[in-house]
């Protein structure tokens, strides 16, 4: 119960760093934290004391076997953290580009 606890807190760290910081860098960080977070979460789930891999043998009797679909999911989802980050970088490049600043709030003041 311990490790739920501390994947909710890294999730709470990710989702403060998201809504609180106005650096653009800090926000995409944050949204890294938050996917590893969620990443970790679904590891857990399938998790299983002394689990085995979940390849079929013949002729063995199939006792806590681990759950093969989060596993499945949480790689997927690492593909598309990977295009999210990516896009995100590429808006703060972009975005730095135009308005010399990662600043959020100097950015809305602009209005150009």
């Amino acid at each position: 119960m311990r490790v739920y606890f501390l994947c909710f807190i890294l999730f709470v760290v990710g989702l403060y760093a998201i809504l609180r910081k106005r650096n653009l860098i800090k926000i995409i960080i944050g949204t890294i934290i938050c996917e590893y977070a969620v990443n970790l979460f679904l590891i857990l789930i399938a998790y299983r004391k002394d689990g085995r891999a979940p390849i079929y043998s013949p002729g063995q009797e199939v006792k806590n076997m681990v759950d093969p679909l989060p596993q499945a999911l949480v790689l997927t989802s690492i593909v598309i953290g990977l295009a999210v980050t990516a896009l995100l970088v590429g808006l703060a490049i972009r975005i730095y580009e135009k308005y010399k600043t990662f600043d959020i709030t100097k950015i809305n003041q602009l209005k150009g």
